[in-house]
């Protein structure tokens, strides 16, 4: 015979106390992210909240939002989720990035372009990932480091966006050799006059208003 249906009181349910608080966060968090695919990127919320790592989660809302309807879904806010999950370690394991990938429910094909543009076969250096990403999202080398000064600044958002001088000329070597467009001899030039700019201030950061007033002096 079948077990009558189990009879419930509220004295009789347990709700943990943290309950609530998680997923109030959880629901704020999706919001902010404004996933492609809830399920997913769920998945990859909560493991990521059960190990102590950090979760897959936008600062913000961007608008308008990137679909994989109209396009590859990247964006620099997603850009900038992955260098929080990332940045703490100077090489990442391409398998653990490309879970991190589909985590926030990115096309897979466009993970395998963007490492395909510095092949590497397990590991791949973190900024060497992020450059290539903020390169393929559209626009000139110039654009490019303006999505990298946004992301790594410990400005407010709006502010001058510092980032220190080596982090940057790094990145731009790495991008303008990768590129091909610019003459060795001229973007060593172009570094120079940047760094008379960064030596003056002393603090060896450099903002995105150096980084533009000195494109258009050279």
């Amino acid at each position: 015979m079948p077990l009558p249906d189990t009879m419930f009181c509220a004295q009789q349910i347990h709700i943990p106390p943290e309950l609530p608080d998680i997923l109030k966060q959880f629901t704020k968090a999706a919001i902010r992210t404004q996933p492609a695919d809830v399920l997913q990127w769920s998945a990859g919320y909560f493991s990521a909240l059960s190990r102590g790592d950090p979760l897959p989660v936008k600062d913000r809302i961007e608008m308008p939002v990137a679909t994989q309807k109209t396009d590859t879904g990247l964006t620099q806010g997603l850009l900038k989720v992955l260098h929080k999950q990332c940045s703490h370690q100077q090489y990442v394991d391409l398998a653990d990035l490309e879970q991190k990938w589909k985590n926030l429910c990115l096309p897979i094909e466009k993970f395998r372009a963007i490492v395909d543009l510095d092949p590497c076969e397990d590991k791949m250096e973190w900024m060497k990932f992020l450059a290539l990403g903020c390169s393929t999202l559209g626009g000139s080398i110039n654009t490019a480091m303006k999505h990298i000064c946004e992301i790594l600044t410990a400005d407010p958002e709006g502010g001058p966006a510092r980032v220190p001088f080596e982090t940057f000329s790094c990145v731009y070597r790495y991008l303008s050799k990768l590129e091909g467009t610019v003459p060795p001899a001229e973007m060593e030039s172009y570094l120079a006059t940047l760094k008379e700019t960064v030596d003056k201030r002393k603090n060896g950061m450099i903002a995105l208003s150096d980084f533009f007033i000195t494109k258009r002096k050279v």
